[in-house]
């Protein structure tokens, strides 16, 4: 499979401490990839390395085969970027917004107004076309900055945490939007968020903390090597139980919230028919917990992806 992006022993340093430190990674063709990090891991200093809005220290970077060091202006016109803050002119119209972005990346004028009508129609805002901005939710203003992104035709789309303060609804309407454009055309999006159920839908993850890539892979790839299941459960007499296990199996046992959690490494089925079977006091509500990806990064970074 090409790879569309790849980072080779990237380092960035700053006067008073290095952002990041030797990372490297690639990205597929055509793939939703999720850079996921706590706040002041070197993410965003990545992200901007890759969209050449700062230079790097060292090493190189490459998307589609252009030199994000030295083939700035070919990479700007091969990328969209959507960001967390809102960037549209409120004051414009949807149409005004692209057309001003369609003439900055210098799409050809008799294009502009069918490309227009393409990306609005994409994210089902064609019937808003002519209304000004301020009037739109803010489902809508996000719907218009994909739209925006993808006026000048880019290989890959950078987002950075789309759907923060938007409903459960909205974002799963985001979602689909973007998935349809994976899929119908061939795109690559790079993502950064803190909702775990996003990261879940990424063909590949890579976790930075403290200027350094710490794990990668698939989202199964990753659960997997966390290695165990938790098995938690409500006791007359916690602490009684707690010392039971501790004392008959080798598992790493505590207390949080009223709750028994025992972290698993065997299967964890077996624990616990041997556990009901051994042990006489009474438990109840009883429950199984895979691994998550919020189990993944807590385990590897010490952080809550949203600290």
């Amino acid at each position: 499979m090409s790879h569309i992006i790849e980072v080779k022993n990237l380092v960035k340093n700053y006067k008073d401490h290095k952002a990041v430190r030797n990372v490297s990674f690639n990205v597929n063709k055509g793939e939703v990839f999720g850079f996921l990090g706590p706040n002041g891991a070197g993410k965003s200093t990545t992200i901007n390395i890759l969209c050449t809005i700062i230079s790097l220290s060292k090493g190189e970077v490459y998307l589609d085969g252009k030199d994000v060091l030295t083939e700035q202006d070919e990479v700007r016109k091969k990328i969209g970027i959507i960001f967390q803050e809102r960037t549209l002119d409120e004051r414009l119209t949807a149409r005004e917004n692209l057309l001003i972005h369609a003439r900055l990346y210098d799409v050809k004028e008799n294009e502009i107004e069918s490309r227009i009508d393409e990306v609005l129609e994409i994210v089902e805002l064609s019937d808003r076309k002519n209304d000004f901005v301020s009037s739109y939710s803010g489902g809508m203003k996000r719907r218009l900055e994909i739209a925006r992104g993808l006026m000048h035709y880019p290989k890959v789309l950078f987002l950075d945490e789309p759907t923060t303060g938007l409903d459960p609804q909205t974002r799963s309407y985001i979602w689909k939007y973007l998935l349809r454009l994976k899929k119908e055309h061939d795109m690559t999006i790079f993502l950064t968020t803190h909702y775990m159920d996003e990261a879940e839908i990424c063909d590949n993850i890579a976790i930075i903390d403290e200027g350094e890539i710490v794990a990668k892979g698939t989202p199964i790839e990753l659960k997997e090597k966390l290695a165990y299941n938790v098995v938690k459960f409500k006791s007359d007499n916690s602490e009684e139980t707690i010392n039971f296990i501790r004392d008959n199996y080798p598992y790493e046992v505590f207390n949080k919230n009223d709750e028994i959690l025992v972290k698993v490494t065997d299967l964890p089925t077996d624990f616990v028919t041997s556990f009901i079977r051994e042990y006489k006091e009474n438990i109840y509500h009883l429950e199984i917990k895979r691994p998550t990806l919020d189990d993944v990064f807590m385990n590897i970074t010490g952080h809550n992806i949203r600290d």
